[in-house]
């Protein structure tokens, strides 16, 4: 090995050996730090005993609370308010993007979107609990409730008009279908008797009704009075047609 390489090597050597250095003080530095932060936190901790009979729980009492973020701007409040209180957070635009709240009607949670539309709604009432579903220009779309009679699930176009509702009362559950102007249409249940589909026109009047009973099928059709006009049933005895005149007297049957 020449003179410049042992030299080379003896620099490696003491360069590892300044590396290992620094690395031992440091670790013998955060050891100090270490013991030197035990010992205030001990010597705390008894002092914090000892006078335990002098410390009493911290109370601050205030109407509102307002968090801000590092810009200054409002992220979130705490406050009571003359409906009860409210607790707000904003985005870092400043939009409010969920409130809960509780007034006399009982607790209400709201989630809006970056606009700061309210797009969901969660509340608890004395009728029971709902949610209230909102589009992107804040008119509700679909509500699920379930109240004393039992649950409902209602669905409105972007008019505003409801146009299917769904519930499940303790007779049976229940579908209707509305039109753009909101009058039921078509609806379907079911009860202990069976089940129903009833067809109504543009008046509301039903014009068709289709029922599956204990003694059989049955579909009667009904006129712009909504009399029926003419039946079909099928019971043990076979099929039944029959014709009613507009004073619903038979003119027609067979059998």
């Amino acid at each position: 090995m020449g003179t410049e390489e042992r030299l080379e090597k003896l620099e490696r050597a003491l360069l590892a050996e300044k590396r290992r250095n620094r690395w031992l003080l440091a670790v013998v530095g955060l050891g100090v730090v270490g013991v030197a932060l035990a010992w205030v936190w001990a010597t705390t901790t008894a002092t914090a005993q000892a006078q335990g009979a002098n410390i009493g729980p911290k109370v601050i009492r205030a109407t509102q609370f307002i968090l801000e973020d590092e810009n200054g701007k409002p992220r979130a409040t705490l406050a009571v308010v003359k409906d009860g209180p409210t607790l707000a957070l904003w985005d870092e635009t400043g939009k409010p993007r969920a409130t809960l709240g509780v007034s006399k009607d009982g607790p209400t949670l709201a989630l809006h979107d970056e606009t700061g539309k309210p797009r969901a709604q969660l509340g608890v009432s004395k009728d029971g609990p709902t949610l209230l579903l909102h589009d992107e220009t804040g008119k509700p779309r679909a509500e699920l409730a379930v109240v004393k009679d039992g649950p409902t699930l209602a669905l409105w176009d972007e008019t505003g008009k409801r146009r299917a509702w769904l519930t499940g009362l303790k007779d049976g559950p229940a579908l209707a279908l509305h039109d753009e102007t909101g009058k039921p249409r078509a609806g379907l249940g079911v009860t202990k008797e069976g089940p129903t589909l009833v067809l109504w026109d543009e008046t509301g009047k039903p014009r068709a009704w289709l029922d599956v009973l204990k003694d059989g099928p049955a579909l009667a059709l009904h006129d712009e009075t909504g009399k029926p006009r003419a039946v079909l049933t099928v019971g043990k005895g076979g099929p039944v047609l029959a014709l009613r005149d507009a004073s619903g007297k038979v003119i027609w049957s067979q059998p």
